[in-house]
């Protein structure tokens, strides 16, 4: 009895020892991809947004931390000349959690696109910030928050809410709010009123 308790526990000790390996091995195989896939999704999403460009802007990517979350910024230089930025930005407001956007801008400001990187909206309301969904992210391209209020006109802004979808609106919209406020800050630029970017 003693003799099958101990080779039941010697058993039991060896199928844990080959199952945590075999997690380990699986995690080393994965971890490679699943980061390359990441950084081909960054990669897209910041061609996206930005005037073609033909450095790396992945390879010199600066990082600053605000507002309780982390916020990342690409240059895009084109024969050495600036092409714009690529603002990796959140906030932390939409109805369903996080949302996480890409924001480009020209070197005065401009912004030249908007594209969702994750997001957590109700379907078929909050999710059509996504540009498969809808035009809503459209409305802030080319657009200058110098002279375009970045607030859900509600609130006394220039942005078109998504119907019955206020929530996440507000949030897309405080998202690029907070990468304008980044791009002031990392340019030393100010708005057309003659005010340092800020964020509303």
């Amino acid at each position: 009895m003693e003799s099958s308790l101990k080779n039941m526990i010697l058993t039991l000790l060896t199928i844990t020892l080959v199952a945590s390996l075999a997690v380990g091995v699986v995690y080393r195989i994965t971890a490679g991809p699943i980061a390359e896939a990441k950084a081909a999704k960054i990669t897209q999403a910041i061609a996206k947004v930005l005037p073609p460009f033909d450095n790396r802007p992945g390879d010199s990517v600066q990082a600053l931390a605000i507002d309780g979350g982390e916020i990342k910024i690409y240059q895009g230089t084109r024969q050495g000349q600036t092409v714009g930025y690529a603002i990796e930005t959140f906030s932390n407001n939409g109805f369903g959690g996080i949302i996480r956007l890409m924001a480009g801008f020209l070197p005065d400001g401009t912004i030249y696109r908007v594209e969702t990187l994750s997001q957590s909206e109700t379907p078929g309301l909050g999710d059509k910030m996504e540009k498969t969904k809808s035009d809503f992210a459209l409305q802030f391209d080319n657009k200058n928050p110098g002279t375009f209020r970045l607030s859900v006109k509600k609130d006394g802004g220039d942005v078109d809410a998504i119907t019955a979808a206020t929530i996440s609106s507000r949030a897309y919209t405080d998202a690029v709010a907070r990468a304008y406020k980044v791009f002031g800050q990392i340019t030393g630029t100010t708005d057309k009123t003659g005010k340092e970017a800020n964020h509303e």
